[in-house]
C-alpha cells in the first residue's frame, strides 16, 4: 500500500510576481527549491493564505538567491504581487519508507529568507 505525504513546504513565502502571460508554473528561488526538495518540473500545491484559494501547478526553477516567487499563467488570477501562500509538494510513500519519512519544512520571513527550518510540524495545542 502507499500512502501520500507531505514531502516538501514552503512556508509562507511572499509572492513576487503574478504573470498572466505566461506559459503557466510557478517559478522558485532555485536555493529555495533545493532547501526544500521541490524538484523543478515536481507537481506542488499552492495554498493562498490571503484569500483562501488553492491550486495545482508546477514548479520552474528561478534564478539562485533570487528570492522570486512568481505565480504564471491563469493561476496569476489566483495568487497576487505581495500575497503571502503556503507551497507544498506530496509523494507515495511504502508503509516501509514511512519509517524513515519526515518532511522537509522550510520557513519564510519578509523578502522570502529562510527563517528555519525543520522536520515535523508542531502539535496543534487546544
Amino acid at each position: 500500500m502507499q500512502t501520500i505525504m507531505l514531502k516538501s513546504k514552503l512556508h509562507m513565502a511572499r509572492v513576487t510576481h503574478a504573470v498572466l502571460n505566461y506559459e503557466g508554473s510557478c517559478a522558485i528561488d532555485g536555493e529555495l527549491l533545493d532547501m526544500s526538495g521541490i524538484r523543478e518540473n515536481e507537481q506542488i500545491q499552492i495554498y493562498n493564505v490571503e484569500n483562501g484559494q488553492r491550486f495545482t501547478t508546477y514548479a520552474i526553477r528561478a534564478e539562485e538567491g533570487s528570492k522570486i516567487i512568481s505565480v504564471n499563467g491563469a493561476a496569476a488570477h489566483l495568487a497576487s504581487e505581495g500575497q503571502r501562500v503556503i507551497i507544498c509538494s506530496y509523494a507515495h510513500y511504502s508503509d516501509e519508507e514511512l519509517k524513515a519519512h519526515a518532511p522537509a519544512l522550510v520557513y519564510l520571513q519578509e523578502g522570502n529568507v529562510i527563517s528555519h527550518t525543520s522536520d515535523a510540524i508542531p502539535v496543534q495545542l487546544a
